[in-house]
């Protein structure tokens, strides 16, 4: 009973608004979604083919085998085999009387890797993300441009010849996201000036309000005037994977659990290889755990106010002393604290396990500093707030809030002859939830505006006074996230007291651990 939540919060939030008869997409401007543009777009230079290999043709798509035969791909294969054999050694260990291999005769059923670097398979363009709200992570190329590519299986048409009307999709649970420099260095237009931030997210606004799809949209898109004309194999900056490496159904001795694994591979343009790196603030708890002059120079870091600061507007960097270079994000881990989270253990009261970093007091205590220094922190007023941003700032933690499955954008399914709701829907609801942030970022940076790019925890989107997602599951709607709220205002967490559901909706949570829960008719 304690997942039926997280399963309900995955039901709910599959539909987003842009299905809703009338109501304009919440991605338009800042996503490109459009099955039939993609499939058009993934057939000439935005294929992975031509975006890792500009020198191939366009018509001969890159097969798994291939892919990973390619010099720059070497690493990444060795490192995704040394993170399997590392995950099959830990759980030989952790849970010995658990079998695991591939198959549904084991408990744990790994990914088969063979299909990972099959001549019959292939990544799939599945979407297109514009992330220039990160602009703050490297300003001089205006944040970034994600080509998220989702493996799939070739031995099945795309006219669905061999699979019938009714067969499931043939697409396999691993994405590769090829992030990349929203504007490249020193780039300049086709006029010989340099192009701006304002340039691009005006390009990108505009497009949204086009009434085209298909070949159409992808020509527009591709045009001199269109957002991806300025995007090429020049603008790489990493590759990022999420892989579902493992699915336990329920059984006797465990409860049904999904683990997928994260990784990120920076592009070294000396050596024209993709290079194993840190995740961006996935705190490597174990070893933060085992060494002591970790544990206090991450805790002496993270509480300086400054930092504090940023890490409560959610644009923290973390020190990659600190980081680890792979993640396990297993799913549902619902909403109370659980040693599936990635921060699970670090935050402590004054009297706990001596193996946490901070105490309590070390929180209350650094709260009262940044406020001292005139810091205005938007998120975090208490330590179960603090605690919470511990987890959602990593990938692992927030990859586990509002995704479907361990994915926040799973992508268009365009192969398939008809596709059906589950396949068609491209984002968590997670990721639509973020969109009116993101345009909001947008459209100052089109303005010449210093954009605020903080952000709200995972769980509940930033609405920046915008009223369009009232009343939805993205916000305070049906299967929104919520807490618990007591008639005694002393008794509600000051860092929630603002999560809570639209007229004729309660907040209901399962089991007394957590406050947290989704907002449905009635009272539970």
């Amino acid at each position: 009973m304690r997942f039926l939540v997280p399963i309900l919060a995955l039901l709910c939030g599959v539909l987003p608004a842009r299905f809703v008869l009338g109501a304009p997409a919440l991605e338009r401007g800042a996503a490109i979604t459009d099955p039939s543009g993609l499939r058009e777009l993934d057939r000439g230079r935005f294929g992975l083919s031509r975006m890792l290999s500009p020198a191939r043709s366009a018509d001969v798509p890159l097969t798994g085998s291939q892919l990973f035969a390619l010099p720059s791909m070497a690493p990444v294969r060795k490192a995704l085999d040394a993170e399997f054999d590392r995950y099959i050694q830990a759980h030989k260990a952790d849970l010995p009387n658990e079998t695991i291999g591939v198959g549904t005769s084991f408990d744990f059923q790994l990914f088969d890797r063979e299909q990972l670097y099959s001549p019959d398979a292939r990544f799939v363009l599945a979407g297109i993300v514009n992330r220039m709200d990160r602009a703050y992570v490297a300003e001089a190329n205006c944040g970034e441009i994600r080509l998220i590519y989702r493996l799939t299986r070739t031995d099945v048409t795309d006219s669905g010849d061999k699979a019938g009307d009714d067969a499931r999709s043939p697409r396999l649970p691993m994405t590769l996201n090829l992030v990349l420099k929203a504007r490249a260095d020193n780039a300049i237009d086709s006029q010989g000036k340099a192009i701006t931030c304002a340039e691009i997210a005006r390009l990108w606004l505009a497009s949204g309000d086009w009434p085209v799809t298909g070949a159409e949209l992808a020509a527009r898109l591709t045009s001199r005037d269109g957002p991806l004309d300025l995007i090429g194999p020049d603008n790489i900056d990493r590759i990022e994977t999420n892989l579902q490496v493992s699915h336990a159904p329920k059984s006797q001795t465990h409860d049904f659990r999904t683990d997928y694994l994260l990784k990120v591979f920076d592009y070294d343009a000396r050596t024209r290889t993709f290079e194993e790196a840190p995740l961006e603030n996935q705190i490597d708890r174990a070893r933060i755990l085992a060494n002591d002059n970790l544990r206090r120079d991450f805790k002496a870091w993270l509480l300086d106010p400054v930092h504090l600061g940023e890490f409560d507007r959610g644009t923290v960097l973390i020190p990659p002393e600190f980081l680890a270079k792979a993640a396990i994000a297993p799913t549902p881990i619902g909403f109370s604290p659980s040693r599936l989270q990635p921060a699970f253990g670090l935050v402590q009261g004054e009297d706990g396990a001596p193996d946490s970093v901070f105490t309590e007091g070390d929180v209350v205590t650094a709260l009262k500093k940044a406020a001292e220094r005139g810091i205005i922190l938007q998120n975090i007023a208490s330590v179960a707030g603090f605690e919470r941003r511990l987890n959602d700032i990593t990938c692992a933690g927030c990859h586990q809030t509002r995704g479907i499955g361990g994915f926040h954008f799973p992508g268009v399914d365009w192969m398939t002859a008809h596709p059906s709701n589950s396949t068609v829907v491209p984002g968590s609801p997670h990721f639509f939830g973020d969109q009116i942030r993101r345009r909001d970022i947008l459209a100052s940076l089109r303005d010449g505006e210093h954009p605020d790019y903080s952000r709200g925890f995972s769980s509940r989107p930033q609405l920046r006074g915008s009223s369009e997602l009232a009343g939805t599951e993205y916000d305070d709607g049906w299967g929104a996230h919520c807490y618990s709220q007591r008639a005694n205002a002393a008794d509600n967490d000051r860092s929630f007291s603002s999560w809570t559901c639209a007229k004729g909706l309660a907040c209901q949570v399962l089991g007394d651990a957590s406050r947290m829960g989704m907002c449905f008719v009635g009272n539970r």
